[in-house]
């Protein structure tokens, strides 16, 4: 039966294979060729090791062994089968894409997820709750909004580019980070066309609700968070950290959600304004 096997002596050349692989993808921030990213940190490789995700390859420093016996239930179990790796301290240093490196990383390939993935329900849950990053340009604010969509209940993300820009990738150093690992668990699409997005949503369903940067009036007027019914299906549309939405994706939304502010301040950026709104569709789930 395979086993996970560790190498025989530690890599002591930085033009070792494996050590290209993981400078490529933690400190160049780019998947490898076989479409594996880098975590980093003895939290992020737990989060890896526990999501299902298939594992490529896990490396320690000689500094990073500590954390050996925390990962050992993870890392010895008989039906899985990876090479577990060793180098020098110097030699992870220059590899890490953080200042301090706890010695620890991992080559891990995310689960692939369709768009037919998005509007079925997963067990437990009532209904699909996804949201969709339109030009989130920051890689801390798409890790941010993907751990915040998944400790309040949603069933998938999608990042798409608009006319003005392009949605940072989930699976760069820093975006995992500041998801936790959140995105190694949740459903993501990465890279969807924004209009053929929009089209599925209506022939699934699945209501769209825009967020605006500015409230307005008439009978377009944005609507409070709590006026929207999230037990539906939903899919909340974020749009870029300064320009929003586009118009065109504003108007043809099913709704328009503003967050009232006590005080007036320029917004909300992105990362909290999406905890705010998933933080009342949790609520409105969980009311009973």
């Amino acid at each position: 039966m395979p086993t996970s096997t560790s190498a025989p002596s530690p890599i002591t050349s930085r033009d070792n294979r494996w050590l290209k692989l993981f400078r490529m993808a933690l400190r160049g921030g780019f998947p490898t060729e076989s479409g594996s990213v880098g975590v980093e940190g003895v939290r992020l490789v737990q989060e890896a090791l526990t999501s299902g995700c298939k594992i490529e390859a896990i490396l320690f420093s000689e500094s990073g062994e500590r954390h050996r016996s925390r990962l050992a239930p993870l890392i010895s179990r008989p039906e899985i089968a990876f090479p577990i790796l060793k180098t020098t301290d110097r030699l992870f240093e220059g590899i890490a894409d953080t200042e301090h490196p706890q010695g620890i990383a991992a080559l891990v390939l995310p689960r692939p997820a369709q768009l037919d993935d998005l509007f079925s329900v997963p067990e437990g849950k009532s209904s699909p709750l996804v949201v969709v990053l339109a030009g989130v340009q920051d890689p801390g604010n798409v890790g941010t909004i993907l751990r915040t969509a998944a400790a309040f209940g949603a069933t998938g993300a999608v990042t798409s580019a608009t006319g003005q820009s392009g949605t940072a990738s989930p699976f760069s150093p820093k975006a995992l980070r500041s998801s936790a690992g959140a995105a190694l668990h949740l459903p993501v699409v990465h890279g969807a066309t924004l209009a053929i997005l929009l089209t599925q949503f209506k022939l699934n369903n699945i209501s769209t609700v825009a967020t605006c940067v500015h409230d307005g009036s008439g009978a377009h007027a944005p609507v409070a968070p709590w006026e929207i019914d999230w037990c539906q299906p939903i899919a909340l549309l974020v749009g870029n950290e300064g320009a929003g939405l586009p118009e065109d994706v504003v108007h043809s939304a099913d709704a328009r959600i503003h967050i009232p502010l006590e005080r007036q301040v320029e917004s909300l950026n992105a990362a909290a304004a999406a905890s705010v709104l998933f933080y009342e569709a949790f609520r409105q789930r969980h009311r009973d």
